[in-house]
C-alpha cells in the first residue's frame, strides 16, 4: 500500500535543527507547563508527531502564556509566551524562511540579525553624532502590539511562496493570550513579544514601514534601528522636525503611531557645534546615554567636548537591582569561589556590553559591586 502523500514537503531534519536551537536559548514552559527537560523525556515521538502534523496541515498553535513584565517608566509590557512545541514550530519557519529574506534587510536594521548587535549600532551612532548635529529619537507606541496582521502578512508574501509557512505564519498570528487566571484574551493585532518568530515579522514590517522608504525618500538622512528603537542624523533642526512631521504621517499610514511625548529633537553640541536652548541635548539608546562627555586628544594633547555614549542611569539602576536580586546577606556560608560561579556569568555579561563606550562611567558600577563584595566578606 502506498504512503498518502502530504500536503506540504517539510524535511524531517528541519525540525530536529530548531529544536536543538530551542534547547540553546532556553526559555520556559508555555500554557501546557511542558518543560524543555519535560519535552526532551519522548523527544523522538513528540518530533515526529510534530513534523507530521505539520507536513499534513493539522498542526493548530496553542494559546501564548501571558506574562506581564513592569516598564522602567510605569506600566506592563506583554510577553507572549509559546509552548516548547510551538517554539520549535515556529524555528522551523524561521530557519527555512532567514536565508531568503536577511539579504533583503538594510544595512542599518542591527536587531535580531546574525552578525549584528547593539554594540554595532551604538558604535555607528557615536559615529554618526560626530558628522551630524541633530537626532530624532524615535519612540513607537506600543509597535509590537499594534502590528496589522494585513499588511504584515503582505509584507510576507513578498518573500514567502511556501504555504505551509504562510499558513502557520496566520495561526500564530492570531493565537489568544491565555492568563494566568486560565482567563483567554483574544487578540486581532500585533506580534507577541515572546515568540520566536516575531522578531522576524517585526523586522520585516518595519523594513517596509521604515527603512525601505526611508531609502527612497529620504536616502541623505542616515539612522540606526536595532528592533523598533531607532534615531535618525539630521544636518540641522528645521530637518529634523520635519522628518519628525512626515514620519508621523507615515506611520499613521502603517497602523502604526509614533508616541508624541517620547519622540524628540536632540542636538549634539560639541565643542565646535554651539548648544542651542529650548531643545535636548542628551538621548537614550540601548542602554545607553548620548550626551556632551569630555575627551581627550592624546596627538595634540588637549581636552575637547565630544558627543558620546557611556552606559545609562537606567542601566546603572537596573544593575544595581541584580545585584540586589542575589541576596548574598542570605549566603554568608558560601566561599568567595562559590559566589564567582553564581555570578561570573551574569557580570562578564555586564563588562562585555557596557565597557565597550564610556568606560569612565561603567569603572562606577564595577566599584559599587566591589563594595557589595567588600560588604559580604566582611559580614562573613
Amino acid at each position: 500500500m502506498m504512503k498518502e502523500a502530504k500536503p506540504f514537503v517539510i524535511d524531517k531534519t528541519l525540525i530536529y535543527k530548531a529544536y536543538l536551537k530551542v534547547k540553546e536559548n532556553k526559555g520556559s514552559a508555555g500554557v501546557d507547563s511542558v518543560s524543555i527537560e519535560d519535552y526532551e523525556k519522548d523527544l523522538g515521538n513528540r518530533l515526529y508527531k510534530l513534523w507530521n502534523r505539520m507536513s499534513s496541515g493539522s498542526y493548530m498553535p496553542n494559546a501564548v502564556r501571558l506574562v506581564e513584565i513592569p516598564k522602567p517608566g510605569g506600566g506592563k509590557r506583554p510577553l507572549g509566551i509559546p509552548t516548547v512545541e510551538d517554539r520549535i514550530a515556529q524555528q522551523a519557519a524561521v530557519l527555512f524562511i532567514e536565508p531568503s529574506i536577511e539579504p533583503c534587510f538594510d544595512q542599518d536594521s542591527y536587531g535580531y540579525r546574525p552578525n549584528r548587535s547593539a554594540s554595532d549600532a551604538i558604535a555607528k551612532a557615536r559615529e554618526r553624532c560626530f558628522k551630524f548635529g541633530w537626532v530624532l529619537d524615535m519612540d513607537i507606541s506600543k509597535f509590537f502590539d499594534t502590528i496589522d496582521h494585513d499588511l504584515l502578512m503582505k509584507a510576507v508574501e513578498c518573500h514567502v511562496r511556501e504555504k505551509w509557512v504562510l499558513l502557520y505564519i496566520r495561526r500564530w498570528l492570531k493565537v489568544p493570550y491565555r492568563t494566568s487566571k486560565g482567563e483567554t484574551i483574544e487578540r486581532t493585532m500585533g506580534v507577541p513579544q515572546g515568540s520566536v518568530i516575531g522578531p522576524v515579522l517585526a523586522n520585516l514590517f518595519l523594513h517596509y514601514t521604515f527603512d525601505k522608504w526611508m531609502r527612497i525618500h529620504y536616502p541623505n538622512i542616515p539612522f540606526e534601528r536595532y528592533a523598533d528603537d531607532t534615531i535618525c542624523h539630521c544636518v540641522s533642526k528645521a530637518q529634523a522636525e520635519y522628518l519628525k512631521e512626515v514620519l508621523t504621517c507615515r506611520f499613521e499610514q502603517c497602523c502604526l503611531k509614533l508616541n508624541a511625548e517620547k519622540t524628540k529633537i536632540v542636538q549634539c553640541p560639541t565643542s565646535t557645534r554651539k548648544k542651542v536652548e529650548g531643545y535636548e541635548a542628551s538621548f537614550d539608546f540601548l542602554g545607553y546615554t548620548f550626551q556632551c562627555r569630555k575627551s581627550w586628544n592624546r596627538k595634540q594633547c588637549q581636552c575637547f567636548t565630544s558627543f558620546l555614549p557611556a552606559i545609562s542611569e537606567k542601566s546603572v539602576k537596573k544593575l544595581h537591582e541584580k545585584m540586589k536580586e542575589w541576596k548574598l546577606h542570605s549566603h554568608l556560608d558560601w566561599k568567595l569561589q562559590q559566589v564567582g560561579i553564581e555570578i561570573e556569568s551574569q557580570v562578564r555579561g555586564w563588562y562585555n556590553y557596557y565597557n565597550k563606550f564610556g568606560k569612565t562611567e561603567f569603572v562606577k558600577v564595577m566599584n559599587h559591586l566591589n563594595m557589595v563584595l567588600a560588604y559580604w566578606i566582611r559580614r562573613k
